[in-house]
């Protein structure tokens, strides 16, 4: 068994959850990464995550790269056995791998097809690899009942912010903040603290195509702190939390925004 606790973090070859990864790496967890990176010629690409994990050793943590589809049972049961196979531990699970629309498209003409993709991958496959992995903690803290166990998923000011042109993102997000409501309430008694980071506009490959309205907006007061987020200031959030600085706040929503989350007049 490891001495050194032990995170798994999806979505981590890049943006905000290689940010995520870096920081939790000079915490002292060790990490296992998962991917699902394609080349822009549509093969399989692990070139970025190589990259993290090197990133990560330089740090002195251990790193394992493993490239996945979360919404797919095989690859988080692949997941979570590797985990088990290197580390022995699972300390931390941070599910932090989304997409959005392949093409936004008005709600009255999104298709079945872009509607099913999103919600599988940025929904169904956290609910079922937060289930997977509550249980390994659940029987690790009957036998380490001093260690800290935590759950960390990444949500979105569009869980609550209405944006017609790509409604099954907003509706997937949505789903996280309730996901982290049922699991804070039935991890609780294990002394097991779920939470959701709700970032805002950040600087990532997913907000890069709409750079220029955000310029704009933001520009224009649509956040009280006039600037894009960046990934460290989640992966900030979600090193508050690795630390234990927030285990009395299980179901907390920590908005990572700029303050746009207040209504202003």
């Amino acid at each position: 068994m490891a001495d050194r606790p032990a995170a798994i973090v999806t979505g981590a070859s890049r943006g905000i959850g290689k940010a995520i990864a870096l920081e939790l790496a000079s915490l002292g967890y060790d990490l296992l990464i998962n991917f699902f990176d394609f080349t822009p010629e549509g093969e399989p690409d692990q070139s970025r995550a190589a990259q993290t994990q090197e990133q990560i050793r330089e740090l002195g943590a251990d790193c394992e790269i493993l490239r996945g589809d979360v919404s797919s049972a095989a690859d988080r049961d692949s997941l979570a056995a590797l985990a088990k196979s290197k580390f022995g531990r699972c300390d931390m699970l941070v599910n932090n791998a989304g997409v959005a629309p392949s093409k936004r498209l008005d709600l009255l003409e999104a298709t079945e097809e872009s509607y099913d993709r999103v919600m599988n991958i940025n929904l169904k496959g956290p609910y079922f690899l937060t289930q997977k992995v509550a249980n390994w903690m659940v029987e690790q803290k009957k036998k380490y009942p001093d260690r800290k166990y935590r759950i960390v998923s990444t949500g979105s000011i569009s869980s609550y912010t209405s944006s017609p042109a790509r409604g099954e993102y907003c509706l997937s997000k949505a789903g996280i903040s309730m996901m982290t409501k049922l699991y804070a309430d039935r991890l609780a008694e294990y002394g097991i603290g779920v939470f959701e980071i709700s970032p805002g506009i950040i600087a990532t490959d997913m907000t890069s195509v709409v750079k220029d309205k955000y310029d704009k907006l933001i520009a224009e007061g649509l956040t009280p702190i006039k600037r894009w987020g960046q990934p460290q200031d989640i992966a900030k959030a979600v090193g508050a939390i690795a630390e234990g600085r927030l285990d009395f706040s299980t179901g907390q929503v920590i908005n990572v925004d700029g303050g746009f989350h207040l209504r202003r007049l």
